[in-house]
């Protein structure tokens, strides 16, 4: 095999591992960049070259809130991690800064809970990519008299919070209370 094919044949599976790569990644870009900040979310924010105005881990407030230096309490319930790094850029700008740049990361998100026929119920941290069966294992799994049929799932968003019958490949967000029914057999 010559030099030349062992370079074009390295770097096609490089390339294809990359794009692998890049595809994986995609899911939790994609949640990242229509992910809702709710009260509970811990986010850092920081401001490129102005040390004094990073704030680490601060948890958004039951109101949805959280308060910046020079602008003040800033209200960030329901809006996406790109509209809170403009929101601040803008509060910002012309006051202290000529054009700053901000950057805000999720740390942790708020918690997903899940109750019914499993062994521990409660409260879990969530985390991307997170389906109903795996939401269920970190519960300590199903219970003995456990439906994995009749499981329900209340999404944080809706309104009506009516209970929504899943399978355990739906996949679940940050504030989805889950329910896991009793089986009759």
């Amino acid at each position: 095999m010559s030099g030349l094919y062992k370079c074009l044949l390295l770097a096609g599976f490089w390339a294809m591992s990359f794009a692998s790569f890049a595809q994986g990644s995609s899911t939790v870009d994609n949640l990242l960049s229509t992910y809702r900040l709710g009260s509970g979310d811990v986010v850092s924010i920081r401001v490129l070259g102005e040390d004094d105005l990073k704030r680490e881990k601060i948890r958004l407030s039951d109101a949805g809130t959280i308060s910046f230096p020079i602008i003040g309490e800033i209200r960030v319930l329901g809006k996406r991690v790109v509209e809170l790094e403009a929101l601040i850029a803008d509060g910002l700008r012309g006051k202290y800064l000529l054009n700053p740049v901000v950057s805000v990361t999720i740390e942790e998100y708020r918690p997903f809970f899940v109750n019914g026929q499993v062994e521990k119920s409660g409260a879990y941290p969530f985390q991307p990519g997170l389906t109903i069966r795996k939401a269920v294992s970190l519960a300590g799994g199903f219970k003995e008299r456990a439906s994995k049929e009749k499981i329900f799932v209340i999404r944080e968003d809706d309104k009506t919070q009516t209970p929504v019958k899943v399978d355990q490949s739906t996949i679940v967000s940050p504030g989805d209370i889950i329910t896991v029914e009793e089986s009759f057999f």
